[in-house]
């Protein structure tokens, strides 16, 4: 991990750069099971399981039979964790609906917005290193908030076939409509295309390895909606003198078990601090039992010393995190002034985990600087607003030479005769 002191600012744009992240070398290998499962349907995504994932499924569904019995193999605290966490997640995206407000522009002439849910939505669920019954939660809970009328979700299954029981828990209470047994890029050629057994989504959602990033990208482009553009999870951490070390060596930490190209990055004006927070990931880092892992993502972080508040401020607006924790004694002062971020975790006892499980903010959040662009996963991830405009006779009378003044100087004579003919019968 690189402690970095005072750096000018001509510096900070390579102090910022993230891990690498370019999959195109992925394209080829990608390009090769999108088109076989478009072509081969289920035959083809059951023969990508074998090749990538060493199990061979007879029926890509998960049974009735077997959600059922996910919810006996769970210990009752996890259980309820579950429920909290949904609860929580339901109420924050519940409280985002929209309201659609009729707008009279001018006289006669109305416009307003109404927001439709996207009726087929695709999830797709990790189950590599870690079963993230999380981002079911985060997923599929606003999914059915918005009204999607079919949530269709894929999960790579274990060695014996079967999915992790909270993730078919999880799903369950969310609402989710099937479940499939189907990881990787055959999983998103899958829920791109449609087989015999999956449904086609309109747009697919959901974090993964390099490889389903590669085949999100290349669908995203000419077949179906993406939520965004994404890779390696990251923090950046805002800290004056007045944080607790042992708190933010364990918010960095957090961050670091994600996988080994995860980035921690701590902003601070206290060179004690700095040194303490090094002290503190030592000590945790030795009780950690993804302790390897962790290990490789370190060697991606950095301590960044900075002058002054407003250094800290504008450099994690130019890094523009994922994650964005602020532990200092102005934290309302910084807080007005944060521009990009995906997502603000504020004060001391507000850790990132928080948000990645229970609080009832969304996970699904840019990385790779996209934050300066885009949101995270919410309710509007799930719904398109339709414009509606009506005019009436006295409305077009008054509209009309504005619109027939702009179509002719556009040269589309067409556009302005829908006016003309029409204003000509009033």
């Amino acid at each position: 991990m690189e402690i970095i002191k005072y750096p000018p600012i001509t510096e900070w744009e390579t102090i910022q750069q993230r891990p690498s992240l370019d999959v195109t070398a992925l394209f080829d290998v990608v390009r090769t099971v999108l088109d076989d499962v478009r072509t081969g349907g289920d035959t083809a995504v059951k023969r990508y399981g074998e090749k990538f994932d060493k199990v061979s499924i007879s029926r890509l569904s998960a049974t009735p039979e077997e959600i059922e019995n996910a919810e006996q193999c769970l210990p009752a605290d996890l259980k309820q964790a579950i429920r909290t966490a949904h609860d929580n997640i339901a109420t924050f995206h519940a409280a985002q609906r929209f309201a659609g407000v009729k707008v009279e522009t001018m006289p006669g002439v109305t416009c307003w917005q109404k927001a439709v849910p996207i009726e087929k939505v695709g999830l797709y669920i990790p189950g590599g290193t870690a079963p993230l019954f999380s981002s079911v939660l985060m997923l599929a809970v606003p999914a059915r908030i918005a009204g999607c009328s079919e949530i269709v979700l894929c999960t790579p299954p274990d060695k014996e076939g079967q999915i992790h029981p909270a993730i078919l828990f999880s799903a369950q209470m969310a609402g989710v409509d099937k479940i499939f047994k189907v990881g990787g890029i055959q999983a998103i050629a899958a829920m791109t295309y449609g087989t015999e057994s999956i449904p086609k989504a309109y747009k697919i959602f959901g974090p993964g390895n390099q490889y389903v990033m590669a085949a999100k990208q290349l669908v995203g482009m000419r077949d179906v909606a993406i939520d965004m553009p994404a890779g390696p999870s990251e923090v950046a951490i805002i800290a004056d003198e007045t944080a607790d070390p042992a708190f933010i060596a364990s918010d960095f930490l957090s961050q670091a078990e994600h996988g080994a190209d995860s980035q921690s990055l701590l902003l601070t004006t206290s060179e004690r601090l700095a040194d303490d927070v090094v002290h503190e990931i030592t000590h945790q880092l030795a009780n950690l039992p993804r302790r390897e892992m962790t290990e490789k993502s370190l060697i991606n972080s950095r301590i960044i010393i900075l002058k002054d508040t407003e250094e800290m401020i504008a450099f994690s607006n130019g890094y523009a995190p994922e994650h964005l924790i602020i532990q200092t004694s102005d934290t309302k002062y910084i807080e007005n002034k944060i521009r990009n971020a995906g997502s603000v975790f504020l004060g001391a006892y507000t850790p990132e985990s928080a948000g990645d499980y229970a609080s009832g903010t969304n996970h699904t959040l840019p990385t790779h600087g996209y934050a300066r662009a885009y949101s995270g996963v919410n309710l509007d991830s799930f719904m398109k607003k339709i414009t509606f405009q009506e005019i009436t006779k006295e409305g077009l009378h008054t509209l009309g030479a504005t619109v027939e003044t702009m179509a002719e100087h556009e040269l589309l004579d067409a556009h302005k005769n829908a006016v003309t003919i029409r204003i000509k019968g009033l």
